[in-house]
């Protein structure tokens, strides 16, 4: 018998199923692509740090860049975050602000010199750097009229292939993702069984033929970070050449809520749907980088970097309710009270390559560019059960580059920055995600052994934001852009 109020299942019940039927190629692409994050003086500068060092957060470039340090030295960096999008679905545009604040970056190098002019190893320094590399809060609102296309299809896709029995004689709890889907959409009333039959497998949509024109509107909320602390060694070696490495610790917080409605303004039977779903993803893992800069001449500095994939164990926690009207049974509540706990799995992110080449004009001021290459197509679930997922991670993502370039010019104590960074998308139809484009600028200001940096960084990128995986699978065109705000006070010793 269908449930019109699930309550009776306990608030705290928790229930594992296979994580694979959930995720999705563009969660794989959410922790391989980087952002520009950092030091006040660091984003400035378009991040273009990989031959210069000399700040906290180059050494997550280039790490290298610790031995650049003449003496020991501390930077904290506060950030604000605002991100302004434009979606257009099915003709109408609308407009959703987000705005966040955040403690984005902390480092501190220590510097030992060798007295001994002569000797190999001319100094060392041991560094550590936390970066908020990437800030997950985002707010997306979407609303049009589709012409074709329903949600009740992403509720079928799911439903056609089990069987009635399995959906009406198990709890939620006992069922794997894909027939939780179909259960859900079962005892909401979105779609009916062709056969009373237990060993049904076939369902069609309780919609109205006359159906069409459905009004669709998608509230997409994000939160979290993907933070990343660095533990560096770096050393000078015959006083041209700096070499470097780093260990790197990783964690990440993300939780998406979406909330989904759906009118089809039927004269009978079913007329509206909203789906609500809640993802909580957690976790950790390691990289490493290996890097070194060349003093070619006292004015001219070449480094090369290279960063190691990086191993994320992440696991899952998910809550969904439906909510239907217009069935001839009233408003219809599904509503498991439940949270899922799925199966844990790992994902490796591509490695990273980058060029980079600086010119120093003595104390006056310096210019530099830095060009990373990293092959997308690389990301990989590697937990046993992703196949047709990295399958379709190969055949869509591909190579892209990233070119940053920066610039500074000291006036007495007050230093002036510029930067520039243009990324190419990873997709190979380069609009799944869009090519980004950012300026940036700021200030300087020094006062004795101790500095305060300001900077203002733009960037803007379109991306096509998809609500569901399977069966509703119109997207929305989205352009954000983003303005940030970071403060970094520095003191040296």
């Amino acid at each position: 018998m269908k449930n019109i109020l699930l309550a009776a299942f306990s608030l705290a019940a928790v229930s594992s199923y296979a994580q694979r039927d959930l995720n999705s190629a563009a969660d794989g692409v959410r922790y391989a692509m980087d952002n520009l994050t950092g030091s006040a003086r660091f984003r400035a500068m378009g991040g273009a740090f990989g031959a210069l060092g000399g700040d906290p957060s180059a050494i997550m470039v280039n790490p290298a860049g610790s031995a650049i340090f003449s003496y020991n030295s501390g930077t904290v960096s506060l950030s604000s975050y605002n991100t302004s999008n434009t979606s257009s679905y099915f003709g109408t545009q609308t407009k959703k602000n987000d705005n966040a604040f955040d403690l984005n970056q902390m480092g501190a190098v220590f510097v030992f010199n060798n007295t001994n002019e002569d000797a190999f190893m001319n100094k060392f320094a041991l560094a550590f750097n936390y970066d908020n590399i990437n800030n997950f809060d985002n707010n997306i609102y979407s609303r049009g009229t589709n012409p074709t296309n329903s949600i009740d299809r992403y509720f079928l896709n799911y439903a056609n292939g089990t069987s009635l029995g399995t959906i009406e004689n198990s709890y939620l709890e006992e069922l794997n993702f894909s027939q939780q889907q179909a259960f859900l959409g079962y005892n909401a009333y979105i779609f009916d069984p062709v056969s009373q039959a237990a060993n049904n497998t076939a369902y069609v949509s309780s919609y109205d033929t006359s159906a069409n024109n459905f009004y669709q509107e998608d509230q997409l909320n994000t939160t979290g970070f993907h933070g990343k602390v660095a533990l560096n060694f770096g050393a000078q070696l015959k006083k041209r050449i700096y070499v470097g490495a780093n260990i790197n610790i990783h964690f990440t917080d993300y939780i998406k809520t979406t909330s989904f409605y759906e009118d089809a303004n039927t004269p009978s039977g079913l007329n509206a749907i909203r789906f609500n779903n809640e993802r909580y993803t957690y976790g950790g893992g390691v990289s490493f980088n290996l890097g070194t800069i060349v003093k070619v001449t006292e004015q001219l500095r070449a480094g090369i970097a290279y960063e190691s994939p990086t191993w994320l164990r992440l696991q899952d926690e998910i809550r969904q309710n439906v909510v239907s009207s217009g069935t001839g049974n009233g408003t219809v509540v599904v509503n498991p009270y439940l949270t899922f706990i799925l199966d844990d799995y790992t994902l490796k992110t591509p490695s990273k390559w980058t060029g980079s080449l600086a010119y120093v004009f003595g104390k006056n001021g310096l210019l530099s560019a830095d060009y990373s290459i990293k092959d997308y197509g690389n990301t990989e679930f590697v937990t046993n059960g992703y196949e047709a997922i990295n399958t379709e991670l190969s055949n869509t993502l591909g190579m892209a580059g990233e070119l940053r370039v920066g610039a500074e010019y000291r006036i007495k104590n007050v230093s002036l920055r510029g930067g520039y960074r243009y990324s190419e998308s990873p997709y190979k139809n380069g609009t799944t995600v869009g090519d980004l484009t950012g300026y940036s600028g700021g200030l300087g200001f020094a006062f004795g052994n101790s500095r305060l940096d300001l900077a203002y960084s733009w960037y803007q990128r379109k991306m096509d934001v998809q609500f569901f995986s399977t069966g509703l699978t119109d997207a929305a065109r989205v352009k954000s852009t983003n303005n940030n705000v970071t403060l970094s006070y520095t003191l040296d010793l």
